[in-house]
């Protein structure tokens, strides 16, 4: 979503570079390239003023001190103000003393208040929570229905008395589910409430009167992040009609300008509390504006990286791995399919690389990574047999056919995965020795990645002509020793010591 913006900060940021000290001319282009760039990305002119204003002083005074690096001071000081405008701190849910915790859900019809409330529940249920699903919107057609389908794919109970589709009292259903949880032992309960195209009269009252019933220990507004401006101006007719404690922001994924989540704290008041990344119920995370920050600045995001680790992979899958790895045992075909299917979980391979530092260098590549490619890597050796998933140097030309028609791949995309493999292993043999290797080779890393052809994996390059002495199994030419065959990835640098262990290197 802050692609363009983080595009503009990074080439005014470049201009700086290189520079023993900055004249208050430096200061004034570069404000005013800082102030153009939120514009563009549509956040509200009085936020966009007081940012500005505030970057300025704050880098006149250290022109003034004459500070070392002065350009890298420009950088912290935009870094700072944006976590400010953010937020400034993490929020997160205020328990009641004495359960259930009632939160309260409101926005307008189409924010994803609906799909929100099963991804909080699958949050709150992680964290050891039991969570009740309410449906109060009783008057979009088959709201009810779409919250008992999303509470069953969460795993959570939902109360539902009334049929809805404009049939039954939203307040009546909302005071009856309090009492509901309370007999039931459920410590939190989400209220699903209505919305309307655009904010009326009715509307509101609405609202106050399902709050009042509720007694609500949370009210989260929920607001679309691709509306731009007129997610500011609803936040701050439901602020003053209804009242609001934090800002949920969905659709976060899109490639919309981001100026309502730059906006809307300092607007309202109200903290950002959730961001909803994309369309499963686990894309969904608490919003730490520093984080934010730093993703904006292309400083990456890694606490959030690591965080997605310890949920996608399994402890003691990673655990049996490293005793395998430090006792210099074969790296199988079903270890790396774990690997990546763990890696799957974690969300879209192009967000979880955008979280290491520098990648908005690399956004050509980022769009060449392709998630089917995954799909189609376990599809290929699902096809294979045990033994051969064991023992990759039995693939010989008659198995790689077989397995070719039985993926429904090309012997080709078999082969590209054995280069890819055999680099995998060789990595595994570095880290058991102690070494630091770099990100294994990902669908879409590999080389030719800007070449791909409809949808397949990209090609692997030929040897060089008249190569002698050399195995033509990737397997044999590892354990060899001689990788030069192998295209190695771009250099993506190397993991962090805890998110490789969570990773099995």
């Amino acid at each position: 979503m802050f692609g363009n913006l983080s595009d503009r900060l990074s080439a005014t940021f470049k201009g700086l570079r290189g520079k023993g000290r900055l004249s208050e001319a430096d200061i004034d282009a570069t404000v005013r390239e800082i102030r153009i760039a939120l514009l563009e990305a549509d956040v509200a002119l009085p936020v966009v003023r007081e940012f500005c204003a505030a970057v300025k002083s704050r880098a006149l005074e250290v022109t003034m001190s004459g500070g070392l690096n002065p350009a890298q001071q420009v950088v912290k000081i935009v870094h700072d103000e944006l976590v400010t405008i953010l937020g400034g701190e993490t929020r997160t849910i205020r328990y009641a003393k004495k359960p259930p915790t009632v939160i309260l859900l409101a926005g307008l019809q189409g924010a994803g208040k609906t799909t929100l409330a099963g991804k909080l529940a699958v949050a709150l249920k992680r964290e050891g929570h039991t969570p009740l699903l309410v449906a109060a919107d009783l008057q979009r057609p088959n709201a009810v229905d779409q919250l008992k389908v999303v509470a069953e794919r969460a795993g959570v109970a939902v109360f539902a008395p009334e049929p809805g589709s404009g049939i039954g009292d939203p307040v009546k259903v909302t005071h009856d589910a309090r009492a509901f949880a309370e007999a039931k032992l459920y410590d939190t309960v989400i209220v699903d409430t209505a919305g309307r195209l655009a904010i009326d009269a009715e509307l509101m009252d609405q609202l106050r009167r399902v709050r009042d019933a509720a007694q609500p220990d949370e009210v989260l507004f929920v607001v679309d992040a691709m509306i731009g401006q007129d997610a500011v101006r609803t936040a701050q007719e439901f602020m003053t009609n209804v009242g609001f404690d934090g800002v949920v922001l969905t659709k976060l994924d899109g490639d919309a300008r981001g100026g309502a989540a730059l906006s809307v704290k300092s607007v309202t008041g109200a903290p950002i509390m959730f961001a909803s990344t994309g369309e499963k119920l686990d894309d969904f995370e608490v919003f730490h504006p520093e984080r934010m920050a730093s993703r904006i600045l292309d400083m990456g995001d890694v606490l959030t990286l690591i965080e997605q680790a310890e949920r996608a992979f399994d402890s003691d899958q990673a655990e049996r791995l490293s005793a395998k790895v430090a006792k210099g045992e074969d790296f199988t075909l079903d270890d790396f399919l774990e690997q990546m299917q763990a890696v799957k979980k974690m969300g879209s391979l192009s967000s979880v690389l955008g979280m290491l530092p520098g990648m908005g260098n690399m956004k050509a590549q980022l769009d060449q990574v392709d998630d089917k490619d995954l799909d189609r890597v376990a599809a290929i050796i699902q096809s294979m047999t045990p033994a051969e998933r064991k023992d990759p140097k039995l693939l010989n030309a008659s198995r790689r056919i077989r397995i070719a028609k039985g993926s429904g791949t090309q012997v080709s995309e078999i082969n590209s995965l054995m280069e890819r493999f055999a680099q995998a292993q060789v990595m595994m043999k570095q880290a058991g020795k102690g070494g630091m290797p770099t990100l294994p080779g990902m669908p879409g890393f590999g080389s030719g990645a800007g070449k791909k052809s409809k949808g397949r994996m990209a090609k692997q390059e030929r040897p060089a002509k008249g190569a002698k002495g050399r195995s033509g199994n990737p397997a044999k030419r590892a354990q060899s020793g001689d990788s030069s065959s192998v295209t190695a990835p771009p250099n993506l640098g190397t993991l962090p010591p805890d998110l490789k262990k969570m990773l099995g290197q």
